[in-house]
């Protein structure tokens, strides 16, 4: 016999309760099952006779957004907030209601997911610093505010084709501006890539159009290269005695494009539209892994990247490697353990993730919360909105690139820094007298950009003095470049010791971030 709800909806139109039950049940049988039953029956009362673009039952949407949290192993708070994230906004339910029915905690979920919800994320620039506040207080409170918040996104860009084109637009800006950099940043790196392809086929239909009949044409040409690319792994895994599974795919549209043209490279002449992972059992044999693909395939020089060793920020551990695999293809490998990989999929996510009932531990999962309190102490300093949105989006979005001095020491720039940008997070003095540098023994530009793991030489002048040409010239400008070589301050000279947006302390390695507004502008 029908669920009363799922009569209510029109049956089939909605995952049925007993489905999202039996899902969440499948990884927290201890899981609260009558309050979830209630939550959705709650649902379905409050949204009745609401309707999506698409016509169908507005309560489909936040089953869905329940359905992808327990996809997720969330816990019953946050598939309870799912269900119910739309009823304060949309109906006529308030938060007392929520808190008498279903407690303090999911009332103060609820509200917040409302007021994300109701956060103008694209408006002038003024607004938007203010905006960005109001998350980011929101975050701090309760995390999984945002991964509801994420979730509901994702579900929205998924059906987004029911809305107006003006209207796409408009989503699609925002998700590529503020939520899929977001989710990333969150290490929940699928979910990325998922926004930022459904937005790129709104922003861009043509160029990914393009993208997809290449792949099609090199799958007709080449046959079934990932399979066979897959196999020959999972051979000299075997051979070196590394149980390990192997999972092949092809590199997103939105990924391809965002290549070419940071590279300022053709379809044909990039290096690594085929990603391969091997996910083993224990750190010791992710390396072996490493040594029976180099020793089988040819190491393409300066891709490799070891975030075990070195994790990034939000606990990301994988090592990453290009090879010249079968007919000279190269390809990309990430090699990482189980427990790392659950990392990787699902992020911050992972703090709140269930495993048999009880609340998965994970050794590499990081807290989101130490890096949302640096940001709200940096919040509370602020005197100006613009210098905090700046300074929130660098902090949100950008990638890190780690290099080395020549003494080994590891320094950490955001994506798109320089050479003069690795000068002056050593010391403002080294930036100011630099007139050259090499990369990895080789002598390069100044404006040349870096990527993780090169070993940086700077080259000094006694008497050089900073550039106006670095202004216009170098990929990432270097904000205390910029000031020191006339630009006005109105804090004053930017090129003492100890300011932080000229290079920081003596030899703390800070400071190199103040360019960053221009990566990010030409990241989106």
């Amino acid at each position: 016999m029908a669920h009363p709800a799922e009569t209510a909806l029109g049956g089939a139109d909605v995952t049925p309760v007993e489905t999202l039950l039996a899902l969440i049940t499948s990884y927290n049988p201890h899981a609260h099952t009558d309050v979830i039953r209630a939550a959705y029956d709650y649902g379905v009362r409050m949204h009745s006779g609401q309707f999506r673009s698409s016509g169908e039952p507005y309560f489909n949407h936040p089953v869905a957004v329940a359905v992808q949290l327990a996809e997720q192993k969330l816990d019953d708070a946050s598939i309870i907030t799912a269900l119910l994230h739309d009823v304060i906004e949309d109906t006529g339910s308030t938060y007392s209601e929520i808190s008498l029915r279903f407690g303090d905690e999911v009332a103060q979920l609820v509200d917040g997911v409302t007021k994300l919800t109701n956060l103008e994320l694209s408006s002038a620039e003024s607004a938007q610093a203010e905006n960005f506040r109001k998350l980011l207080m929101a975050m701090t409170k309760d995390v999984r505010v945002l991964l509801v918040k994420l979730a509901d996104r994702l579900h929205n860009m998924r059906t987004i084709r029911y809305l107006k084109p003006e209207k796409q637009q408009r989503k699609a800006h925002e998700t590529m501006d503020i939520f899929a950099p977001l989710a990333g940043r969150m290490g929940m790196q699928w979910m990325r890539d998922e926004l930022e392809d459904i937005s790129f086929r709104i922003l861009n239909p043509d160029a990914r159009k393009s993208i997809i009949r290449r792949f099609v044409t090199m799958r007709r040409d080449s046959g079934n290269v990932i399979q066979q690319i897959t196999d020959d792994i999972r051979l000299v895994l075997a051979e070196a005695g590394v149980e390990a599974e192997v999972f092949g795919r092809e590199k997103k549209p939105y990924s391809i494009w965002r290549k070419m043209q940071e590279k300022n490279e053709s379809f044909s002449r990039l290096s690594d539209i085929y990603g391969f992972r091997i996910i083993t059992h224990s750190s010791v044999d992710c390396y072996v892994a490493l040594g029976a693909v180099h020793k089988r395939w040819a190491a393409v020089p300066g891709r490799f990247k070891d975030y075990i060793s070195q994790p990034k920020s939000n606990g990301y551990r994988s090592i990453h490697t290009t090879v010249s695999g079968r007919d000279g293809k190269r390809v990309e490998v990430q090699i990482r353990t189980q427990e790392m990989h659950a990392v990787a999929e699902t992020g911050v996510a992972a703090h709140w993730s269930y495993r048999d009932g009880a609340r998965f531990s994970n050794p590499f999962a990081v807290d989101p919360f130490r890096w949302l309190n640096a940001i709200a102490e940096r919040l509370e300093q602020a005197e100006d909105s613009a210098d905090f949105l700046e300074h929130f989006k660098m902090e949100m979005f950008q990638d890190q690139v780690f290099c080395f001095t020549p003494k080994g020491e590891v320094v950490k720039l955001p994506r798109g820094a320089t050479p003069i940008d690795f000068a002056y997070a050593i010391h403002t003095r080294i930036g100011d007298s630099c007139v050259g540098a090499k990369i990895d023994g080789n002598r390069v530009p100044l404006w040349t950009r870096l990527r993780n793991g090169q070993s940086v030489v700077i080259i000094r002048a006694e008497g050089q003095r900073p550039q106006p040409s670095w202004a216009g010239e170098v990929g990432h400008p270097a904000q205390p470049a910029r000031r020191a070589a006339g630009d006005a301050d109105p804090a004053g000279p930017g090129d003492r010791p100890g300011d932080a947006r000229a290079g920081g302390k003596e030899g703390d390695g800070k400071g190199a971030d103040g360019g960053c507004q221009a990566v990010w502008r030409r990241r989106l």
